[in-house]
């Protein structure tokens, strides 16, 4: 969380991001393999359905919100595709809670307005930083 770029500007936190970068190739697309009274949406990217990368951010988004450990503080998870091909008029979607998006756009999603104050996104930095240090090499 680099929220230190943001000092002498209007901050602009609103929620805690788990963000799973993606490089793969082909057109992103949500899917519906569900019958006529049933909903069933599938991630596909490049003709390959992809909905095991959903389910797969689960246990690292319950492993921040325990982390943060307070509830006021929203956490939201993205899927980032980064050389993937979107339609023309494209939006980013949901599929379980979890954004599926692209570089641009996510970048516009994180930088939108929110409620916490300065001193909330240091305590949630912080806490993050004990709880979830960084790999050793």
């Amino acid at each position: 969380m680099d929220w230190q770029r943001n000092v002498g500007r209007k901050p602009s936190f609103e929620r805690v991001w788990v963000i799973d970068a993606k490089n793969y190739k082909g057109l992103v697309q949500r899917r519906d393999k569900g019958g006529f009274f049933k909903t069933d949406y599938h991630l596909y990217v490049g003709g390959r359905d992809r909905a095991k990368i959903v389910d797969g951010l689960g246990w690292q988004i319950e492993a921040v919100r325990s982390a943060v450990g307070v509830a006021e503080v929203p956490v939201h998870a993205a899927l980032c595709f980064i050389e993937a091909d979107w339609n023309l008029f494209a939006k980013p979607f949901q599929l379980d809670g979890v954004w599926v998006t692209w570089a641009q756009k996510l970048a516009e999603m994180i930088a939108a307005p929110g409620p916490l104050t300065l001193e909330q996104v240091t305590d949630v930095a912080d806490k993050l930083a004990v709880a979830l240090p960084p790999a050793a090499p």
